[in-house]
């Protein structure tokens, strides 16, 4: 069975992904954190305890997947997490966790999962616009952006190596997302730009559609959910 495994399904876009392709009728395996008791109430099979800063957790992903027989059509890694800091603020042990998070999760995930992807496959990774070199215009937030700049990194080397196998990764930026990654936001900025955020499920659709219309020939690029091409 080919399904479309969501990592970090937990709560907002990955949440929501996990329940609008379930309810579009495709094959999900949402992984969580915690336990994904609400996706187990609707009927999506969840891999529970998927910690992507640890290798056992992750091979243990792995093996439960491989042993049910289970081939994976999309990964798409949405886990991460957001603190905001300055020069000033930067904190040397918050970067480390925001990279561990942010970067290394998303490689350690596909590096694992590789041999459960076939051609046609396609690995959506979620970073951020405020990781594009190009666009950063106000620096600031040192741990955030130099995490998810790496991470544009890891998913244009996956794309390399994975191309030959036929499999599309494609480096994905949701928007700007009323999630909880924005309880770390000063409640006046909040405010003043509320009517530029959308929600995880009107996200959640958009990325579906950016990963239906992916192909290889398209991939290997920093896409935004409404289809336009970033700056690396």
């Amino acid at each position: 069975m080919a399904v479309k495994l969501i990592i970090g399904a937990d709560r907002g876009i990955a949440n929501a992904m996990a329940r609008t392709l379930h309810d579009r009728g495709d094959d999900v395996v949402a992984a969580c954190f915690g336990d994904g008791a609400d996706l187990r109430e609707l009927g999506v099979s969840v891999e529970s305890g998927v910690d992507v800063t640890s290798d056992e957790a992750v091979t243990g992903l792995a093996k439960n997947l491989e042993q049910a027989g289970t081939r994976i059509d999309w990964l798409v890694n949405v886990a991460g997490i957001m603190h905001l800091d300055s020069l000033d603020t930067v904190d040397y042990d918050d970067v480390r966790k925001q990279f561990e998070i942010n970067t290394l999760g998303p490689l350690r995930v596909v590096r694992e999962l590789r041999d459960l992807l076939d051609e046609g496959s396609k690995v959506g990774i979620l970073t951020s616009r405020i990781g594009s070199m190009n666009d950063n215009s106000s620096g600031g937030d040192y741990a955030y952006r130099i995490s998810k700049a790496a991470a544009n990194m890891v998913a244009l080397n996956l794309h390399h190596d994975l191309k030959k196998r036929g499999i599309a990764v494609q480096a994905l930026h949701p928007g700007m997302v009323l999630t909880k990654l924005l309880d770390v936001v000063e409640p006046e900025l909040m405010e003043k730009y509320a009517s530029a955020y959308s929600a995880p499920e009107d996200a959640a659709s958009q990325l579906i559609g950016v990963l239906d219309a992916l192909t290889v020939e398209t991939a290997g690029q920093f896409q935004h959910a409404n289809g336009d091409i970033l700056p690396w």
